[in-house]
């Protein structure tokens, strides 16, 4: 079985070797490029698995590959992560909201990206495989799409209609990190005029309703809300 190959695109030498090196050692092939217009030749030319963008690169950034690369018909469909400084935080939104899959802030651990590297070949594999999640089961708390309801140790869980698909997007995609503005356009719909603090108010009711398991919808700061992972 081939290993996966992943691009990082990244121009700060020692950064980029760090994240090669333990790519590689956890077993996955992975190639390293500094500059935006040459990671996007590569991901054009191998077609990899994932791609790890740096935002602030020179000539292209990372924005600009992102759009470019979910704008190409061959290889949009390509996971991104995106890794940024704390400052990048705005750009950040804004590359979740061109289609990236994940961010990693900087300064990051080894043992932090690789967890975000395999949560998004994760979710690749079931998107691929055509997963459609119809019943989410964490412990004790079972999210039903089919029946529309949410229990917790078999007691139903009262929730509007909003707060269950805002739940369910979350938890049916654990550790991908999702902004305001996407959350409110799946629960909601594209077109409909609201703030995008507005999903803060029901995430604190879901929060509310959920108990115990509150502490899986997890704050990402700047940018908006993940489900944790099992």
């Amino acid at each position: 079985m081939a290993k996966p190959l992943i691009i990082v695109v990244e121009d700060e030498p020692d950064i980029r070797e760090i994240m090669l090196y333990n790519l590689r050692r956890e077993g996955y092939e992975a190639e390293g490029f500094e500059s935006g217009s040459e990671g996007l030749e590569a991901i054009r030319a191998k077609q990899p698995n994932l791609v790890i963008l740096d935002l602030m690169l020179p000539g292209m950034d990372g924005l600009t590959v992102c759009q470019q690369v979910r704008a190409e018909a061959a290889i949009k469909a390509t996971p991104i992560i995106i890794v940024s400084a704390k400052e990048e935080e705005s750009d950040v939104v804004i590359g979740l909201g061109l289609g990236a899959d994940d961010y990693v802030p900087k300064p990051f651990s080894p043992r932090e990206l690789l967890a975000r590297v395999k949560a998004v070949l994760r979710r690749s594999q079931q998107a691929d495989q055509g997963d459609q999640h119809e019943r989410v089961v964490i412990g004790d708390l079972i999210i039903d799409l089919e029946k529309h309801n949410v229990t917790i140790d078999g007691q139903l869980v009262k929730l509007t209609a909003t707060e269950f698909k805002l739940l369910y997007q979350l938890a049916s995609h654990p550790g991908r990190a999702y902004t305001r503005e996407q959350l409110l356009n799946r629960v909601v719909g594209d077109g409909v005029v609201v703030v995008d603090r507005n999903i803060d108010v029901h995430i604190r009711a879901v929060r509310k309703k959920i108990g115990n398991y509150a502490d899986h919808i997890q704050t990402v700061r700047g940018v908006g809300y993940r489900f944790a992972e099992q």
